[in-house]
């Protein structure tokens, strides 16, 4: 679905995210995560999930400033090409555990102060 060897989003509080503009339409998989994209181009633009909790999983490259977000976490190692290489404090061969979720945004807040 990214047509590349990465998937990069960004986590965000529900609550703190306001979608506006044309109703997304759910595309790519549609099992436990909902992927939603632009009704028009079909860009993949953010993903809901009960897996996040309250939270939505935006993708960076909608975001301003995209090139300015490092990855901190990299998720689904195991089905990461051999080659690729990125430079994060945490990685996890599938999604982390929820309880892990607490402890890593706070530590993510504290590198960002």
């Amino acid at each position: 679905m990214t047509a590349s060897a990465f998937s990069l989003s960004a986590l965000y509080p529900q609550d703190c995210v306001e979608i506006t503009g044309p109703e997304p339409v759910i595309g790519g998989m549609h099992g436990e995560l909902r992927h939603h994209f632009c009704p028009h181009c079909l860009s993949w633009v953010f993903t809901r999930a009960e897996l996040f909790g309250p939270l939505i999983n935006v993708r960076a490259t909608m975001l301003d400033h995209a090139a300015d977000l490092v990855p901190f976490v990299e998720t689904c190692t195991t089905e990461k090409l051999p080659w690729v290489t990125i430079p994060t404090r945490h990685s996890y061969p599938q999604f982390p555990p929820m309880e892990d979720f607490p402890k890593l945004m706070a530590e993510f807040s504290e590198t960002r102060n």
